[in-house]
């Protein structure tokens, strides 16, 4: 079993960045797919980023952030990233990752097994 810590929100004005990171306890942490999902006060948990478990990880991106997040992992590390640079207002929520062991629908959060508690993320206008 794998437990999740997330790390890095922050208060951030429009147009700035921040790295969110993603601490993974437990051996098997390169086995399991991994994913960022995002929930704004009265929204549903959506979808932000994951990448594959496998060498040559592929990554996967929502509409809303391709080209401005960049997704990923460092299995030495145990631990998963999340940067975000040109932040907008919109992008505000809790940021909470996610492992599965699915290889597939990665970009549904019922794909995934274990959650962190999650990490505010506030930007500014």
């Amino acid at each position: 079993q794998v437990q999740l810590v997330e790390s890095g929100g922050g208060l951030v004005q429009a147009g700035g960045s921040l790295r969110l990171s993603c601490a993974a306890s437990g051996r098997t942490f390169s086995s399991y797919a991994m994913g960022w999902f995002r929930q704004a006060p009265g929204k549903e948990r959506e979808f932000v980023a994951a990448i594959t478990w496998s060498i040559g990880s592929t990554a996967y991106y929502a509409d809303s952030v391709k080209g401005r997040f960049t997704i990923s992992r460092d299995n030495a590390k145990n631990t998963l990233y999340l940067q975000m640079n040109s932040l907008k207002p919109e992008d505000t929520a809790v940021y909470y990752c996610g492992a599965g062991s699915a290889s597939w629908g990665l970009r549904s959060s019922s794909r995934y097994d274990r959650w962190g508690q999650g990490t505010q993320v506030t930007v500014s206008s």
